[in-house]
């Protein structure tokens, strides 16, 4: 799903609007308006290489993936937000745009969330346990870990424009994820509930555990709302999106 949005022109700056990439409708539904086009993969990587493949990388003059992620760092919680220092896959490695970080590290200063630099590595598949986010922790050094940056990191690169990831922490590297979260993604990317309370009808005993997991991603998406504003303001800010510079 993409949804549009001119950007407005302001004297010296490029009028073409950002690029955000996120995987889950609540977080395309924060990103949207004025000055952002959002593309929503439904937490799906190979859904989302093919949104990318066919994308015009000249109607837009950069990019960011904006979202929740999982924690890595164990002295994060949820509604931390991890400004991304460098992006990581296998054996590939993506620097997100300085300036455009350090203006979306000084924009999200104002407000009273959490706020760390570090590395994000991208992966296919949703890493639920807390052993294997501990292995991922140990192999990568990485803060957090989601779907989607490391294609949104490619895109940029490719497409030779400014890329910066902002993630929000939604379950923190000491807690497992239910297996049945992982698998409730729509093709829209909206959470099936009906498959949610299925899963709860079989495993009764896992509702203590998800309860847990809403209470933080409830936490992680107002943490998100809060960094739509300052996204907005860094995007306007940072001279990295200069139509000069491009």
């Amino acid at each position: 799903m993409i949804l549009g949005a001119r950007g407005d022109a302001a004297a010296g700056f490029d009028p073409r609007p950002v690029l955000i990439v996120t995987g889950l409708i609540q977080e395309a539904r924060i990103a949207a308006g004025p000055g952002f086009t959002v593309i929503c993969s439904s937490s799906d990587p190979k859904q989302l290489r093919m949104m990318m493949a066919d994308f015009d990388s000249s109607s837009i003059r950069g990019v960011i993936s904006f979202g929740v992620a999982g924690g890595l760092d164990p002295s994060l919680r949820s509604g931390d937000i991890v400004i991304a220092t460098e992006v990581m896959a296998g054996d590939r490695r993506w620097q997100s745009e300085i300036a455009l970080s350090d203006e979306l590290v000084s924009s999200a200063g104002l407000g009273r969330q959490r706020v760390v630099r570090g590395g994000l590595v991208g992966v296919e598949q949703v890493v639920a346990a807390r052993d294997s986010k501990a292995a991922l922790r140990s192999e990568t050094g990485a803060a957090a870990v989601d779907m989607e940056s490391h294609i949104a990191a490619d895109f940029a690169a490719m497409a030779k424009l400014p890329f910066a990831a902002l993630r929000v922490i939604s379950d923190p590297a000491n807690r497992s994820l239910p297996q049945m979260v992982s698998t409730a993604i729509k093709p829209n990317g909206d959470i099936d509930l009906r498959k949610v309370l299925r899963g709860l009808a079989r495993h009764p005993t896992s509702i203590r555990s998800l309860v847990s997991t809403g209470i933080d991603f409830n936490r992680a998406l107002r943490s998100l709302r809060g960094c739509r504003s300052f996204v907005l303001g860094a995007v306007i800010g940072s001279g990295s999106l200069v139509a000069a510079d491009l």
